[in-house]
């Protein structure tokens, strides 16, 4: 490693130790070896009305030859608002050339957020939208399924309130992330039998910080009603336009039920387009598979390969 390369790592590691050590649990770390890490950051108010997630990814040549690549991830950041972050920012680094400026970011968007909150503007608009929008993303696969806009926790509070005994959280599973184009998925599975587990194991999950902080966290679940011999079965989008909705298809097709799947989608800052519903629906399968809800394509083929020999020999006797 060349002297100034040396450099740069030593003083991207001191930048982060610092900011690490400055904002405590707010900062979070979503994958060393690649140098993807994501802050979350507040009006300041008791109970902040207006929150953001900072995530930068530190190419080998920040600080001196080049500028973190990064992502706002809020709710309510679109369009203008967006921009207009975007270009303050951006007027930060080309004025602190060649110096550490996370710092410098972090704040000048809580000053932001500050001034919202003090301003007459009204409440932000909770509802996500997706980084990622495919001019082609038609709703014909989602079958008879629509959407649900509303916060999942609270879609969930409200079918399972006629429930008031407390069931027993479900054991979580955690599947091998992938990774691509610096974006990284990860699945989540726990069984599940009622609404009530669902809202449970959602909520466990995002008492993690690392899964909190995720651009996405798509989820689908499908319940099988003996009594009433039907699937009681539902997704969230969570601002990834259709990817609930897929997830909830592969699902049905795969013909599980009793399990809930979570994916977990850290955005890499480079648009994976299509791509990004491959991996979401493999990170799935993959669990499914590791957790035996299906068979493993081997097992499936042994399956079918004994099937072929049964009828093979049936029809030898038959002509005997």
């Amino acid at each position: 490693m060349a002297a100034g390369d040396r450099e740069r790592a030593q003083q991207q590691i001191d930048e982060i130790e610092a900011l690490s050590s400055i904002y405590g649990e707010d900062w979070c770390v979503v994958d060393e070896d690649e140098k993807i890490y994501c802050i979350k950051i507040n009006d300041c108010l008791d109970q902040p009305k207006w929150t953001l997630c900072l995530q930068v990814i530190l190419p080998p040549g920040y600080p001196t030859a080049e500028p973190p690549i990064y992502q706002l991830n809020a709710p309510w950041l679109r369009g203008q608002d967006y921009m207009e972050l975007a270009n303050v920012l951006e007027e930060i680094y080309v004025q602190n050339l060649g110096e550490s400026i996370l710092y410098l970011w972090v704040e000048k968007i809580r000053e932001v957020l500050i001034e919202k909150a003090q301003s007459s503007d009204p409440e932000p608009d909770i509802k996500k939208t997706s980084e990622e929008v495919d001019e082609d993303d038609g709703d014909d696969f989602l079958l008879d399924y629509q959407p649900v806009q509303e916060d999942p926790i609270k879609m969930l509070n409200y079918i399972t309130s006629e429930s008031q005994e407390d069931e027993e959280l479900p054991s979580i599973h955690h599947g091998n992330p992938i990774t691509d184009r610096r974006s990284t998925f990860q699945a989540h599975l726990a069984s599940v039998v009622t609404p009530r587990q669902v809202k449970r194991v959602l909520e466990k999950l995002y008492e993690n910080k690392k899964i909190a902080s995720a651009t996405h966290n798509i989820y689908a679940y499908r319940i099988y009603c003996e009594d009433k011999q039907t699937f009681l079965q539902d997704c969230e989008d969570d601002g990834e336009t259709a990817a609930g909705g897929r997830l909830l298809h592969l699902m049905q097709i795969l013909n599980v039920h009793n399990v809930l799947v979570v994916v977990s989608r850290w955005y890499g800052g480079i648009l994976l387009g299509p791509d990004r519903f491959k991996h979401i629906n493999n990170c799935a399968r993959n669990i499914l598979v590791e957790y035996n809800y299906i068979p493993s394509v081997e097992e499936s083929s042994k399956q079918a390969g004994k099937s072929k020999k049964i009828r093979k020999d049936n029809r030898k006797r038959t002509e005997h």
